[in-house]
């Protein structure tokens, strides 16, 4: 085997995608300061205990582990930052009103979530904690858009669905929470045979409400849209119907904010069902089958740190946003330089530099070889003995 093989799933990122990684990170960590967010920066290792805490099987399942040397404690390597954000809300800033945070960092995860993705993610998200009025699900809703479009990710469409909606339909039949797990898992995989075998203890009419749960997807708007046959479907259950009327307020203030977004709504939409328990979203393209963006309210992360904050938020992969985005990537306009001992061109070179230019100096004996730089202009000795720049063009 080849010593330079990579683990799949796994690569280099060059230069040239390395800054238009890099540059992406500037521009959405400087939005999520104008909305109020505070940038922290959680260990990429922690104990298991506080990692992972009551998480759900296909987060622990995701997680890289491993023996910590000093304590002998079982230590593992972060999939994803949430957790880690919801334990510093709740146990080391410990604030009685809102508090808004934004990360950016490496996560590893022991297989690919989707087709092309990569084990190591470079997750980029914005939480909001201690609200749960749905004024804080709009404002993530909102900067949630405005982080795609920062992108340049043209024609994606924005998915809405709600995590309490099998909950509010079976409220009064006992369902214990490995049924209602197993139920979730079928209408997220929309799998009816499977949906059929693990809903058969319940009586016939609930099984075909849950059953319809899977035609329920489709744009939003028009008297025939989603919300309209839903509430159809469910008009005899109240909890239902508050359901669906929390999701046309949602609808509504995106349009006001998006006319031209385009909204869905896909009720069986429930894979983060152990994560999220209210409204969720996702942001889907043309050029990607994975969503390119998820995110919902999660009141119950915090728990396992003692504070059981309402919290709602949303993350995206930069490495994958970088990739599907429309900005070109400009080369750097530079001034090349000779390289030497003088002081006057050593005493340019740092004037330049701190202006802000990118002077490439060519070393002794090689040639200069840049991809991402394109050198218009040079240092050179004019007849007086002055080091100026001259363009090259």
């Amino acid at each position: 085997m080849s010593t330079w093989l990579l683990p799949e799933s796994v690569a280099d990122v060059l230069p040239i995608e390395a800054r238009r990684i890099e540059d992406l990170r500037r521009v959405l960590l400087d939005c999520f300061r104008t909305y109020g967010y505070e940038f922290v920066i959680p260990p990429l290792l922690e104990y298991t205990d506080s990692l992972l805490g009551q998480a759900d099987q296909s987060l622990d399942l995701q997680t890289f582990k491993l023996l910590d040397q000093q304590s002998g404690r079982l230590l593992g390597i972060r999939s994803d930052t949430t957790p880690q954000v919801a334990r510093i809300d709740a146990h080391l800033l410990n604030r009685q009103g809102p508090a808004r945070l934004c990360y950016c960092g490496p996560t590893l995860q022991t297989k690919a979530r989707g087709l092309h993705s990569t084990r190591e993610p470079l997750q980029c998200g914005a939480e909001l904690y201690g609200c749960s009025g749905l004024e804080a699900d709009l404002e993530v809703i909102s900067l949630a858009t405005q982080v795609l479009q920062l992108a340049n990710i043209s024609g994606f469409r924005l998915a809405l669905s709600h995590a309490g909606l099998v909950k509010a339909i079976l409220a009064d039949k006992n369902v214990s929470p490995i049924w209602m797990r197993l139920i979730h898992q079928a209408l997220a995989q929309k799998d009816s045979q499977q949906l059929a075998e693990v809903s058969q203890h319940l009586s016939k009419p609930f099984q075909e409400q849950l059953a319809g749960i899977l035609n329920l997807y489709g744009f939003a708007g028009g008297s025939d849209c989603v919300l309209a046959r839903a509430r159809k479907e469910f008009s005899t259950l109240a909890s239902v119907r508050l359901i669906l009327d929390q999701l046309q307020q949602v609808i509504d203030h995106i349009r006001l904010m998006s006319p031209d977004l385009e909204i869905m709504v896909d009720l069986a939409d429930l894979a983060s069902f152990n994560y999220h328990s209210g409204l969720i979203f996702s942001a889907y393209c043309d050029r990607c089958p994975n969503p390119i963006l998820r995110g919902g309210r999660y009141d119950n992360v915090g728990q396992i740190y003692g504070r059981s904050r309402p919290a709602t938020g949303f993350s995206v992969d930069l490495r994958e946003l970088v990739s599907l985005s429309n900005n070109a990537l400009t080369p750097t306009s530079a001034i090349r330089a000779p390289w030497g001992s003088d002081q006057q061109l050593v005493a340019k070179i740092v004037e330049l530099r701190q202006q802000g230019e990118t002077v490439v100096q060519v070393l002794s004996h090689s040639f200069l070889e840049q991809d991402e730089f394109i050198c218009d202009r040079e240092i050179k000795q004019d007849s007086t003995g002055h080091w100026v720049v001259v363009s090259l063009r």
